[in-house]
This record gives C-alpha cells, sequence and structure tokens, in this order.
C-alpha cells in the first residue's frame, strides 16, 4: 500500500503548486492514500470550505490542520454539517484531536480506501498538536494512547502538527510500532531525517509546507524583516515566489500497517 502525505499548503502558491504536481505524482506512484495539510491554505492563514472542497477536489482523501484551523470561522459550520459517522467531506477534514474538549469537528476520521488492489481496506488519520510553545492543547502522548485503542485498522497516519522538535522525535518513538507514520507539520521547513523506525513506524521530523520558498516560512521577507529589525507590528502577507511541493511517499504492508520505506519530494514549477 502507498500512501502520499503533502505537507503544509501555504497561501496560492501553495495551492497552485499543488495543483501543478499532485495528480501526476498519484497516478506515477499508484498511490491509494492521500492525505493533506491544509490549514493554511486561505492565504496563510487557515482554509475555508470552499478551498477545502478544491483540495478534495484534486485528489485528498483527508486534510488535516493544526494551530490556524479556527482563523476562518465558516469552517466550524461546515464541521459541524455532519455527524461523526459520516464519510462526506466535511468528516474528513481534521482539526487537532487533542484540542479542549466539546469544540467542533473531529481529530481522527476511519475510512476504507475507494479504489485501487486495496479497495475495501480499512485506515485511520490521527490529527495531533504539540504542547511545547502552543497553546491550548491538552497533553498528545497521552491523547494518542487513547485514540490508537480504539482504531482497529492497521494501517494508521498521525499529523504531529507542533514546533519542538524533541516533542516531534518523542511522538515518533512513543508510537513506534503502533501507527503506520508519524509526519511532522508546522514548522514549514522539511527536515532531512525521514526515515523507517525499528518497530516499523515511518517519521520525518517536518514534512515542510507546500508553498513558497523565497518567503520567511511562507510570509513575504520583508515584513518579517522589518519586525525583527525595527520590532515594530505589521500585518503579515503570504509571498509567492519559488513554490514547492513537500511531501513524503510511504510504502506499508496492508496487512500489518508497518512501513517498509519513505521517500522525501520536494518538486518546484
Amino acid at each position: 500500500m502507498k500512501i502520499l502525505f503533502v505537507g503544509d499548503i501555504f497561501g496560492s502558491a501553495g495551492r497552485r503548486i499543488v495543483r501543478e504536481h499532485l495528480g501526476h505524482v498519484r497516478e506515477s506512484h499508484a498511490v491509494d492514500l492521500t492525505v493533506i495539510n491544509g490549514e493554511n491554505a486561505a492565504g496563510g492563514f487557515g482554509i475555508t470550505p470552499a478551498l477545502a472542497e478544491d483540495v478534495f477536489d484534486l485528489g485528498a482523501d483527508v486534510i488535516t490542520t493544526g494551530n490556524h484551523v479556527w482563523d476562518k470561522r465558516e469552517l466550524i459550520d461546515y464541521m459541524k454539517s455532519v455527524p461523526a459517522d459520516s464519510h462526506a467531506r466535511a468528516r474528513r477534514i481534521l482539526r487537532p484531536a487533542n484540542l479542549q474538549k466539546d469544540l467542533p469537528g473531529y481529530g481522527v476520521y476511519q475510512g476504507t480506501l475507494a479504489g485501487g488492489p486495496n479497495v475495501g481496506l480499512p485506515y485511520a488519520v490521527v490529527n495531533l498538536m504539540g504542547r511545547v510553545f502552543m497553546n491550548g492543547t491538552n497533553d498528545p502522548f497521552h491523547a494518542a494512547n487513547d485514540i490508537i485503542n480504539g482504531i482497529r485498522a492497521k494501517v494508521i497516519l498521525v499529523d504531529f502538527h507542533a514546533e519542538a522538535t524533541s516533542e516531534k522525535v518523542a511522538m515518533g518513538w512513543h508510537l513506534d510500532g503502533r501507527v503506520t507514520a508519524v509526519l511532522g507539520t508546522h514548522t514549514h521547513i522539511p527536515t532531512a531525517d525521514e526515515r523507517v523506525l525499528p518497530g516499523g513506524t515511518a517519521y520525518q521530523t517536518d514534512v515542510g509546507m507546500s508553498g513558497p520558498y523565497d518567503s520567511v516560512i511562507g510570509v513575504e521577507k520583508d515584513l518579517v524583516l522589518n519586525r525583527f529589525l525595527t520590532g515594530m507590528p505589521g500585518k503579515f502577507e503570504a509571498a509567492t515566489g519559488n513554490p514547492k511541493m513537500c511531501a513524503v511517499l510511504i510504502d506499508c504492508d496492508p496487512a500489518t500497517g508497518r512501513a517498509h520505506r519513505i521517500q522525501r519530494l520536494m518538486l518546484g514549477e
């Protein structure tokens, strides 16, 4: 079974580069499951229902998010529009599972593959957010334990949206052998540490953003430099230059969920 995970879509440049590459990557690698982090798709801050629909149209099976999930308030009604047992698109966009209780939406999606040689195979996608240097989250490690204990599927992908490298690495070891992949998002810089851990869990500290790399993690350079140089506040705007799609391809055994290969991708215009 082959899984494609695409890192944080950032702004219009990110949407454009993902639209350019996603189809041929999915086709050439015979991808069974496509998961995309879309939390920065709307101008770098949040995602709207309309943009979520566009990402699904491109081929995403599940969309994950992170700390910017509530930036576009209309997403709340979109998430509330379907029950927990639905498989509609609005149910397949996730927010971090370890946010405070009783918030809209869901942090886990369990589905089955819709096509290909593994059609009907169950899978799960878990969205978690770190607690180090982040706000509004509960302990992700115990949350991960509780969630995984309730999942019957063997193929489980975890998007761990976190700031601290150490917290991400710790989560990889914490879940090694229990999930198919632990993939870091949020910091927008791809790390060169992709590997399959001894228990069969594919891991990368940060997949990197799909967006403009002539920027400061997606934002126009001059706006960020001005803040660093003067300390004065200012409105941040998404950059557009040098877009790249960052992603990983994972090969796993569908019967056990164990990964045996992870490949890092970075595709430009």
